[in-house]
């Protein structure tokens, strides 16, 4: 069994906002790091977190490794997700 994906309202917000191709991109690499989050994510420094590259899109992820959860907490453009790590 694969870890599930829960949004934040903020990222979720993002993610509604984005063209439909986009949107579908993220969605699909979502899907392929449901089975083995680990080989995709990488620790983010400064924070206990990990981040998650998507071509020029940047996530900000939670890991709940008890209940098998990532959740997205931003969303956002490469030059801009790491001001907004909240």
């Amino acid at each position: 069994m694969g870890y599930s994906i829960k949004w934040s309202p903020q990222a979720s917000s993002f993610f509604d906002e984005l063209q439909g191709y986009i949107a579908t991109r993220i969605l699909k690499k979502f899907d392929e790091i449901k089975e083995n989050p680990f080989r995709y994510l990488e620790h983010y420094e400064g924070d206990e977190g990990y981040k998650f590259r998507i071509g020029d899109y940047r996530t900000l992820i939670d890991v709940d490794f008890h209940n098998k959860i990532l959740l997205v907490r931003v969303l956002d453009k490469r030059g801009r997700i790491y001001k907004r790590r909240k």
